[in-house]
């Protein structure tokens, strides 16, 4: 059965930064959708951001054309081959950005967070490293899907720090895990299943940051249109302070068949994905 989408993406500088370090990909060809927040200040952050979303879309589509390319780094076992695929695409896009900042000599530090999801029949993959978020909300309830890889997040997962006190470190930049650090990266992949209406949401931390759970799914719960829902969540970041970048990518399946011509105007507004 075919799976009817509408999407939408914003990313903002906000009202700091001088440059925005995030990067974004909307394939919907094939249903792949990525972001990332680059780091190491200048060109850099934006570089390694900009190279690992491109990384993951070149994997990708070159295993659609070579159904039998062969993945990078060991396969996961329990979830599928399109999650193995894209799990693959993060490993390399971490090959890439560690390979771009030794290039870029000790003085600059360069890493980046990805989150990366893609849809296939009922079925949602998701990949991601770092803390940039996957939500999903389904009726009213919003769920985080991902667990952030930084410290304050490890320090309360482990009984160290309450939630009020992560909210206020000065170590919530802190990552324990990123892209381009290491030679070699721990991916963390999940699969999801799609209902009719689920809405997803993935995020920098410049969203999650200035945002609150309950603010993000009235947002992503009061808007029709997906495009809206993200700029309107981009808007009210930025009227909160807008301290660091900000990226939004929002998804959401129709709750009812669409008519075929219904939003033929609308060019990118919605996809197929073929069973």
């Amino acid at each position: 059965m075919a799976m009817e989408m509408d999407f939408g993406a914003q990313s903002d500088t906000g009202c700091v930064r001088e440059n925005n370090e995030d990067s974004f990909r909307l394939a919907p060809e094939m249903n792949l959708f990525a972001l990332s927040d680059g780091m190491g200040g200048l060109a850099s952050g934006e570089v390694a951001s900009r190279l690992a979303v491109d990384t993951i879309l070149a994997h990708c589509r070159e295993a659609e054309a070579k159904p039998a390319l062969p993945l990078s780094g060991g396969r996961v076992d329990g979830v599928s081959t399109e999650s193995n695929r894209l799990a693959s695409a993060v490993r390399l896009a971490n090959e890439a950005v560690h390979r771009a900042a030794q290039q870029n000599g000790n003085e600059q530090r360069m890493g980046a967070t990805v989150v990366a999801v893609r849809f296939v029949d009922e079925r949602m993959s998701l990949a991601h490293v770092g803390d940039s978020r996957a939500y999903r909300l389904r009726g009213s309830d919003l769920e985080q899907l991902t667990r952030d890889h930084s410290f304050v997040a490890e320090a309360m997962r482990h009984g160290h720090m309450t939630e009020q006190e992560a909210g206020s470190s000065a170590l919530q930049s802190v990552l324990i895990r990123a892209l381009g650090i290491d030679p070699e990266v721990e991916v963390d992949v999940t699969e999801e299943l799609v209902m009719d209406g689920d809405t997803v949401l993935l995020c920098t931390d410049g969203l999650t940051r200035e945002l609150s759970d309950a603010q993000i799914a009235a947002v992503l719960g009061e808007s029709d249109d997906a495009q809206e829902a993200a700029e309107r969540l981009i808007d009210l970041a930025k009227q909160a302070g807008g301290g660091d970048n900000i990226t939004a990518i929002v998804l959401r399946r129709a709750a009812k068949p669409v008519g075929a011509f219904a939003r033929i105007g609308r060019l990118g507004k919605w996809i197929k994905n073929s069973v």
